[in-house]
C-alpha cells in the first residue's frame, strides 16, 4: 500500500481536490479509485518525480502515470513499459527503461511536438554508447550515463550547461558527449548548471553561475562557467550525492575520520536570498551545515532541493527543512522563510518502524514525502555489468545476426551448469530481435519476470527459485571461476572480478577505470583477524553474514575500518549494518538468557529457604 504526504503549492487540480492553493502542513495524498481491484494505482511506490509542469509516479510494476500543471485533465497512463527511472526537469522529462533506453519530451528535447515521447539514447551517433545507466534532468537539459561511462547532453546550452560556450552552441538536438570515465551526475528540476563526478572521485561543473552555486570559490563569479571546470577544495570524504536548486547546491559526504556513529554531512553553497542554504550568508564554496539537529548518533538517510528549499529526513526520523516556504512548501504550518535548519513535525506515519524505505521528493515549489521500500540493487547491478563489454566472454546472435555478449560466468551457474541448456539459450535467442534478447538476459541475470510470454517460453532453461546470493554462494566453491588474487599473511585467495566490483566501490575503480593497473593482488587484509575475514569473504559472495559465526565488539571494530578503506559500503543492505544488526540481536538474546538464569537461581534460593 502507499502512503503520500504533500505540501506546498497544489498546482494539479486533479491531484488534490477541494483543498487550498497553498497546503502548509503536509496532508495525506491518495490516488482516485485507490482501493478498486485490479487498478495499476495499488502498485507501490517506487519514485516520484515532480517539476514546475508536471509530476510522475513511477510504481513497481514499471509503470507510471503522470499529473499536468493546471490541468481538469485526470492523470494519464505514460506509454512506456518496464520504466526503471523517471526525472523531471523544468517543463521537460526523461524515463529510463529497464532495457536501457532513455524516452524524453519537452520543448527543447522535440520543438516539433513537445508533447510525444521520443527515444533520445537511440540518437547517440556513437551506436555502442547507446545502452544507457542513469538519466538527470536539469532545468531544460537533459544529461545521459552510458554503460560504458561516458555523458551525454541533450536539450537547452542557454547557460552553457552542455559545457559549451552559449553564443556558439545554443542547443542540441541530439546527445552531445561531454565527458568520459563519469560515475554519477547531479543537477535538480530547476537548475541550469550540472556536476559530473569520475571514477577518482574528481569532481566537475558547468552552467549558471551567477550566485557562486557551482561552489568554484568567491573568486569564480562568472554568470556561466562554459566549459566543464574542476571543482577545488571539496571537504573530505566521499560525495555520495549533490542536490540542486536554481541557486543553490547541497552536497552530502560520507566523512572517513568522524566518530564511529557520525557517517554523513551536508554542505551548501550559493545564494542566500530565501534559498536552502541552511545558513545566515552567502557561501561561494562548499561549507558543511551545522545545527543541534544533527546529532552525533544521528545520520542522514535522504534529502532533496526544491526551487529554493531543501528537506532532509535523519535516521532518528527527524524531518528538517529550510529556505522558501511562501508557498508552504517546506510544511512547517506557516509561510515564513526558514534560513536555518528547523524540525518539521509530520502527521502520524504508518511505517514509522522502518524511516529508511521513506523518501523526499522536491518539486519547484512543492514537496512529497512518502514511503517505498527499498530493495537490494545487486540485481540492478548485474544487469548493468553484463551490458560491460570487457567482462563479457560468451556470444549470442539474434535473429538479425546482431551480437549480444553476456558473463559465461553468470550464464553457467543461473542454468545449472548444463552446456545444453546454453545451446538451447543460443537457438532460443537465434528467432528473437535485439530488444526480446535484451530482456531475456536481463531476467536471467536479475531472476526477475520482466516480459511473461518470453518468461514462459525460457521458463524450462531458467531456475526460477534460485536467488542471486545462492548462485554467489556457488561461484565462492568454484576457483577455477576467480580471476583475482587477495593475499593474506602469506597466504593466497582467489575472488571473482565481477564480484568484486559489484561489492566494492573501490574495486569498481580499480578495474574499470581508464588507466586501469593491471596487477591482481591486494594484500591490505593481513591486519584482519581469520574470523573477520571468514565474515569478509562470506558476505562478497552472498551479501550475508553466517548464521553461526558470533560477533564482538573487537569484530565490528576491526571490520570498519575495512570497510570504510575498500569503500564496501554501496550494497544494500551493506556489511556494517548486517553487523550491528547481529550484534544488537545477539546481545538482546545473551541478556535475556542470563536474566532468564538470574530469575531461575533466584527461584532456587526461595526453594531452599521454604525447607528450611
Amino acid at each position: 500500500m502507499n502512503e503520500i504526504l504533500f505540501f506546498g503549492l497544489n498546482k494539479y487540480p486533479i491531484l488534490l481536490k477541494n483543498e487550498l492553493y497553498k497546503i502548509i502542513k503536509p496532508i495525506q495524498f491518495k490516488f482516485e479509485n485507490e482501493n478498486e481491484n485490479e487498478n495499476e494505482n495499488e502498485k507501490q511506490i517506487k519514485q516520484i518525480s515532480s517539476g514546475f509542469f508536471s509530476t510522475i509516479f513511477l510504481f513497481e510494476n514499471g509503470k507510471a502515470i503522470e499529473y499536468l500543471r493546471d490541468s481538469n485533465k485526470n492523470p494519464e497512463k505514460i506509454q512506456i513499459e518496464n520504466i526503471q527511472k523517471v526525472s523531471v526537469g523544468y517543463q521537460d522529462e526523461a524515463i529510463l527503461t529497464i532495457e536501457g533506453n532513455v524516452f524524453a519530451k519537452g520543448k527543447d528535447i522535440n520543438s516539433k511536438d513537445p508533447n510525444e515521447f521520443i527515444n533520445i539514447s537511440s540518437l547517440i551517433e556513437d551506436t555502442n554508447d547507446r545502452v544507457i545507466e542513469d538519466v538527470v534532468s536539469g532545468a531544460n537539459t537533459i544529461y545521459l550515463l552510458t554503460s560504458n561511462q561516458n555523458i551525454y547532453g541533450i536539450g537547452s546550452n542557454f547557460d552553457c550547461e552542455l559545457g559549451f560556450d552559449s553564443e556558439i552552441f545554443e542547443e542540441a538536438e541530439k546527445p552531445i558527449l561531454m565527458m568520459k570515465n563519469v560515475s554519477k551526475i547531479f543537477s535538480g528540476n530547476s537548475s541550469n548548471f550540472v556536476f559530473l563526478l569520475n571514477s577518482n572521485q574528481e569532481l566537475f561543473g558547468c552552467g549558471y553561475n551567477y550566485q557562486g552555486q557551482l561552489g568554484l570559490g568567491e573568486s569564480r563569479k562568472e554568470t556561466q562557467i562554459q566549459k566543464l571546470t574542476k571543482i577545488q577544495n571539496i571537504p573530505k570524504g566521499k560525495i555520495i550525492d549533490i542536490k540542486c536548486g536554481y541557486e543553490h547546491s547541497i552536497m552530502l559526504i560520507e566523512n572517513e575520520n568522524e566518530n564511529e556513529n557520525l557517517k554523513r554531512k551536508l554542505y551548501s553553497c550559493g545564494d542566500l536570498q530565501c534559498n536552502g542554504l541552511g545558513k545566515y550568508e552567502n557561501i561561494y564554496e562548499f561549507t558543511e551545515i551545522k545545527s543541534p539537529l544533527f546529532e552525533n548518533d544521528d545520520n542522514i538517510l535522504d534529502f532533496s532541493v526544491g526551487n529554493q528549499h531543501t528537506l532532509i529526513l535523519t535516521s532518528k526520523g527527524k524531518f528538517i527543512g529550510f529556505g522558501n516556504n511562501e508557498v508552504g512548501q517546506l510544511g512547517t504550518g506557516d509561510t515564513e522563510i526558514q534560513l536555518i535548519p528547523i524540525q518539521i513535525e509530520l502527521p502520524k506515519l504508518r511505517f514509522n518502524e522502518n524511516i529508511f524505505n521513506y523518501h523526499i521528493s522536491c518539486g519547484n515549489h512543492n514537496s512529497f514525502f512518502y514511503y517505498s521500500p527499498s530493495f537490494s540493487n545487486l540485481e540492478e547491478d548485474l544487469i548493468k555489468l553484463f551490458r560491460r563489454k570487457e567482462f563479457c566472454d560468451i556470444s549470442f546472435k539474434t535473429e538479425n545476426g546482431e551480437i549480444i555478449e553476456a558473463h559465461k560466468l553468470i550464464l553457467k551457474y543461473r542454468l545449472n551448469q548444463n552446456q545444453n541448456q546454453i545451446e538451447k539459450l543460443q537457438e532460443i535467442i537465434s528467432n528473437k530481435s535485439i530488444k526480446e534478447s535484451n530482456q531475456i538476459f536481463e531476467m536471467i541475470y536479475s531472476n526477475r519476470i520482466i516480459n511473461p510470454k518470453l518468461y514462459s517460453e525460457i521458463k524450462e532453461i531458467i531456475n526460477s527459485n534460485e536467488k542471486i546470493e545462492e548462485t554467489m554462494k556457488r561461484i565462492y566453491l568454484n576457483e577455477n571461476e576467480n580471476d583475482f588474487i587477495i593475499e593474506r599473511k602469506e597466504k593466497q585467495y582467489k575472488f571473482p572480478k565481477l564480484i568484486l566490483i559489484m561489492r566494492s566501490e573501490l574495486y569498481r575503480g580499480m578495474f574499470l577505470s581508464v588507466t586501469n593497473d593491471t596487477s591482481n593482488k591486494v594484500t591490505d587484509y593481513s591486519e584482519l583477524s581469520n574470523k573477520s575475514f571468514q565474515i569478509f569473504e562470506y558476505w562478497i559472495y552472498s551479501n550475508q553474514i553466517k548464521d553461526e559465526i558470533q560477533i564482538t565488539q573487537e569484530i565490528i571494530d576491526e571490520l570498519e575500518t575495512g570497510i570504510d578503506y575498500f569503500q564496501l559500503n554501496q550494497t544494500n543492505p551493506n556489511l556494517f549494518d548486517l553487523l550491528i544488526n547481529k550484534f544488537t540481536k545477539e546481545g538482546r538474546k545473551y541478556k535475556e538468557e542470563e536474566k532468564e538464569k538470574e530469575i531461575k537461581e533466584k527461584e532456587k534460593e526461595k526453594e531452599k529457604c521454604l525447607i528450611f
